[in-house]
């Protein structure tokens, strides 16, 4: 039976709607925030998926163009992955809720998001969040939640929560937070360099939001919520644990103590391997949970060791970071590169420059057409060791990509200052805790050594947690998380940003949430890292962008014309534009809107003689000015030659030489190279043209008498039947009153 439970969010309706859609599913929900509408399912399977050690979870969300008023673009018409957007939204929306389900549940659960309208101005990843956690906690799947979701903006200095699309724009920050009616599950941010105290300030303001949220559908669980049925637990049993601990513990606290990762393996492994004998010998049946009962023990020895005693496997301190270091210029061909590595974690960053037609075309459901920086991680097998095929970039490649990126857009010069596509890369050639935030680093250094004039050095650090199990507010956050402390610890704050503020956070958790105070610490510890990476690591190396970009990296000119006059610079169909390009060897990219025109040389002289043809183009000439030109064709009274693409003017022949002239075909041919002098510009926007003129007047020179049509100018002359155009072309009508409206960055190429 349908039912609508409706309340308010940030001054606008929000309601969920059950009984009437998906009715198969286990639970389901239709959302509407404002006009946008989200269909939710939880849908799980009935029985455990065998051979697996972890809870299989899937958070789909499906973006349909539709919901914008858009068909696909492409051949086929048809959405087919799941863009990068949509990846990132699902995996916004799984890091809430994942550490709410039972840890040893085993039953596939699917929670999908199908978007079928998008208002702008109410967000449909904070309405996917809502739904999400409306479906599974109606439904009869396990779970402690609800959680509910928020976005934060910063305008003016004033929290704003959900802000609409016009806010959007002006924040200075866009943080996803989510969160139950105690703890905060999940933080996502990017941010303006703004300070710690001001983000847990939105932080905390946003959190009341979240507990009205949770209410609201805690409402609708006691109306209409299903009991949540019985599954079978894939634990290990407990007397079989006590004889791994009770053989293996001390063993273990020796195994794991090693500052290197390829050590402390090993010796896992092989005590593994022995532990499994030893309980093969006691119960054969028993050396199925060998494996998940050493990890069991691994994570127990390692969080006592930090929790109890603040050991670390690898004898730090809580607060020290791993040993540092950096390089920049290591790859010759490159146009930037920069190297880091933190411990036994090492980051190769490349950084490629490009003209601005080579920005990135965005098919999504957001306002956001184009992206002019793209920032992209990969994470090989043997970067850990592993014998594994490459395949393409995955969910966690996505993510940790976006967010590197996400970190340094804040310190990018503008379109303005720097006209030029960017594409980072950045290649894990070894990992051992916190890849995503070396690449901040290391990409720092590669745009700096590229010559990017970036505002301020980036660095990125995370910290860790341990939660006393019998005591939430006691808690343990330390610096600089290696893969033993990430795997076995509670939390992974990445925090990333400038001398100035942060520029963008992460926060992965295991367990139900955090409080203020955890937030608080890892706050002040996660700047303390930074300060100390940008201080004593990145500056030494290099202290500012190069001046230079380098010789194999395109340099891009910029001039700017009036808009009126674009049409003649493309020509018709192209025409002229393309002539520029095939003569100079260049990229030209023209704003229609603005009317600025970007030309993209390797060779910087030709990029300058491409800026200079164009600005002849669009400025008239002038009289006096001295061009080379080509001759197109000859008449009996003269010659034609094109000063600038589409634009010709006659040399008549008495203005030639200075001597006497009987026949054009004398002096020139068509296709000849000739200087030529602009001698006059008549009331029609007629040129004419004088080679003699561009050479010194022989002494004692007299003016011959004007022979038949001699002296008189172009204009005068009716012979040329198909008239003079001097806007290029022959058709009186002007040769671009054909040539379509210029696109925006057009991306002229050969």
């Amino acid at each position: 039976m349908k039912k609508v439970f409706t309340t308010t969010l940030a001054g606008r309706p929000l309601s969920i709607e059950t009984g009437k859609l998906a009715q198969f599913a286990n639970g389901s929900v239709l959302v509407r925030y404002g006009d946008t509408v989200i269909l939710t399912t939880a849908t799980a399977s009935k029985t455990p998926r065998d051979g697996i050690d972890y809870f299989p979870l899937s958070v789909d969300y499906e973006e349909k163009l539709y919901a914008v008023g858009k068909i696909p673009g492409g051949f086929i018409k048809r959405e087919g992955r799941p863009s990068e957007k949509a990846i990132l939204t699902s995996r916004v929306i799984d890091r809430p809720m994942r550490p709410l389900f039972p840890k040893d549940l085993r039953n596939d659960v699917i929670v999908n998001n199908l978007v079928l309208s998008v208002d702008q101005d109410c967000s449909p990843e904070i309405t996917a969040m809502i739904g999400s956690s409306a479906a599974v906690a109606i439904s009869d799947i396990p779970w402690n939640g609800p959680i509910g979701g928020v976005a934060l903006g910063l305008v003016n200095g004033e929290v704003v929560i959900n802000p609409d699309l016009e806010q959007r724009a002006e924040s200075d920050m866009y943080v996803t937070l989510a969160g139950t009616d105690r703890k905060i599950a999940m933080i996502e941010a990017g941010a303006n360099e703004v300070k710690e105290d001001v983000m847990l300030d939105a932080i905390i303001k946003g959190h009341a939001v979240i507990k009205e949220i949770v209410a609201f559908i805690n409402s609708i669980v006691a109306e209409i919520g299903k009991e949540k049925f019985e599954y079978t637990s894939v634990d290990v049993p407990e007397d079989v644990f006590a004889a791994v601990k009770e053989y293996a513990y001390d063993k273990m606290r020796s195994a794991v103590l090693s500052d290197d990762k390829n050590v402390r393996d090993s010796a896992v492994d092989a005590l593994t391997a022995e532990t499994k004998e030893m309980l093969a010998a006691k119960d054969e049946s028993w050396t199925a949970f060998a494996g998940e009962a050493i990890y069991k023990l691994e994570k127990k020895v390692v969080r006592e060791y930090l929790f109890k005693e603040h050991k670390r496997v690898d004898s730090r301190p809580i607060d020290q970071i791993r040993p540092l270091s950096a390089d920049v210029g290591i790859l010759p061909r490159v146009h930037g590169s920069g190297y880091f590595s933190r411990g036994q974690t090492q980051v190769l960053t490349i950084c490629t420059l490009a003209s601005l037609s080579k920005v990135q075309m965005l098919d999504g459901l957001d306002e956001e057409e184009e992206k002019r920086y793209m920032h992209h991680y990969n994470f090989p097998g043997y970067s850990v060791g592993e014998a594994k095929p490459n395949r393409s970039p995955g969910r966690r490649e996505i993510g940790h990509g976006a967010l590197a990126e996400r970190s340094l857009v804040p310190v990018l010069p503008s379109e303005e200052e720097f006209p030029y596509a960017i594409r980072l890369v950045s290649e894990i050639t070894m990992s051992n805790g916190s890849t995503s935030q070396g690449s901040v680093c290391a990409s720092t250094l590669a745009l700096m050594d590229a010559g990017v004039p970036i505002k301020r050095p980036v660095a990125g650090i995370s910290t860790g947690l341990i939660v006393n199990e019998e005591n939430e507010d006691d808690f343990l956050v330390f610096m600089d998380i290696q893969g033993i402390e990430d795997f076995f610890g509670d939390m992974d704050f990445k925090v990333a940003g400038t001398s100035e503020g942060i520029t963008s956070i992460q926060m992965d958790l295991k367990v139900d949430g955090l409080s203020y105070d955890m937030i608080r610490q890892a706050l002040d510890m996660t700047r303390k890292g930074r300060l100390q990476i940008i201080n004593d690591v990145i500056a030494p190396c290099i202290a500012e962008p190069r001046k230079e970009l380098s010789d194999y990296a395109p340099k891009i000119l910029k001039t700017t014309i009036a808009i009126d006059k674009i049409r003649e610079v493309i020509g018709s169909g192209g025409k002229v534009i393309n002539k520029i390009i095939a003569e100079t060897g260049t990229e030209i990219d023209i704003d229609s809107d603005t009317g600025h025109v970007y030309v993209s040389a390797v060779d910087i002289v030709q990029g300058r003689r491409a800026i200079s043809i164009i600005e002849g183009i669009a400025n008239d000439p002038e009289v006096g000015a001295v061009y080379t030109g080509k001759v197109t064709r000859l008449m009996t009274f003269g010659a034609f030659v094109e000063i600038l693409p589409g634009k010709e003017g006659l040399v008549h022949i008495s203005k030639m030489a200075w001597e006497r002239v009987d026949k054009v075909e004398d002096v020139v041919k068509e296709g000849d190279e000739v200087q030529v002098k602009v001698a006059e510009i008549d009331a029609q926007g007629r040129i004419n043209l004088s080679m003699r003129d561009c050479t010194e007047k022989p002494e004692g020179y007299v003016d011959q008498p004007a022979r038949d049509g001699g002296g008189r100018s172009h204009s005068e002359h009716s012979g040329d039947k198909r008239g003079f155009n001097p806007r290029g072309g022959n058709d009186r009508r002007g040769g671009n009153d054909r040539g379509g409206a210029p696109k925006k960055r057009g991306g002229f190429r050969d």
